[in-house]
């Protein structure tokens, strides 16, 4: 083993349905749950997320004998909340939250992804709300995030992890900053997502070091800067942005996954490291060469 391997002994490596073009739990241009599994575990990963629910069994027990069979484990699930809407839509997110972390607790994960409402369709770009919030609905999101954490934590033994999203009112690096100095450490923490914080700004690296000890997962992925500097230009919204190209396969982009690994690895805990390229819609004999070879880059990278 090299030394810089030994460096990245606790980052643990997966991926996600995301990286197979998987957004929705049911969409004919995606690839069959079936051939996902296969597929993700032939390129080399251990780990996966559950995707869009709906999309892998919902079926614990059919669920672990398909992943077991593969090698496989869930490492986590994932919701989206609008949760700065305040206590009036508690129940509808409750609702949500709750069957999608029954399943991710019975398949022995720890995480919940949690990803805020857009602000705009990132299918169609339809402007849905303000894409800035209030200082009231800031207080709501603080609030009721912090809620959910703890409710998540009591029932499932789950721990959240809020992903800063593209299109959503956390995104930026002085969302972030608010956002994680407006929410108490023991109840949330953060999925960092390499590509969509630098598709906003932000610099992965930075933020490791100033909140380490609110980052509790991790999202690798990249953004090719040409492409991102034409999506900020023409304010095109994140759907069609995917659709252009501008998440890219490492280590064509942007930032350097090695640095941020590096970063990671000083902090004072183990970590999940997923691979998300958005690819959606993508042909479905493009995700698994690409899946390969991003696997076999992070291991050139030590991890």
């Amino acid at each position: 083993m090299t030394s810089s391997a030994a460096s990245y002994n606790r980052i643990r490596i997966g991926s996600a349905p995301d990286s197979w073009g998987v957004w929705f739990p049911d969409d004919p241009r995606q690839v069959p749950w079936q051939r996902f599994l296969d597929e993700v575990a032939r390129a080399g990963y251990e780990w996966i997320e559950l995707g869009p629910y709906g999309y892998l069994p919902t079926d614990p027990a059919r669920l672990t004998e398909e992943t077991s069979a593969r090698g496989l484990k869930v490492s986590a699930g994932t919701v989206f909340t609008g949760l700065h809407h305040g206590p009036a839509v508690w129940e509808k997110t409750w609702a949500h939250v709750a069957e999608i972390a029954a399943l991710t607790r019975a398949m022995g994960a720890d995480h919940l992804v949690v990803i805020p409402s857009f602000w705009r369709d990132d299918k169609t770009g339809v402007v849905l709300e303000d894409r800035t919030l209030t200082p009231e609905q800031w207080r709501h999101l603080t609030t009721q995030t912090e809620r959910l954490g703890q409710e998540v934590g009591d029932r499932f033994g789950l721990r959240i992890v809020v992903h800063p999203h593209a299109d959503t009112h956390v995104d930026t690096e002085e969302n972030v900053s608010r956002f994680l100095d407006g929410t108490d450490a023991d109840l949330v923490s953060l999925c960092l997502d390499t590509g969509h914080y630098a598709y906003c700004g932000g610099d992965s690296v930075k933020l490791i070091e100033t909140y380490g000890e609110r980052i509790g997962y991790l999202h690798l992925k990249q953004v090719d800067p040409e492409i991102l500097a034409e999506v900020v230009a023409n304010e095109v919204p994140f759907g069609p942005a995917v659709a252009r190209g501008v998440m890219c396969e490492p280590p064509a982009g942007v930032p350097a996954l090695e640095p941020v690994l590096a970063a990671a690895q000083r902090l004072d805990a183990e970590l999940f490291a997923i691979v998300e390229q958005d690819m959606y819609p993508c042909p479905p004999d493009r995700p698994f060469p690409i899946a390969e070879r991003t696997r076999r880059f992070l291991r050139s990278c030590g991890a």
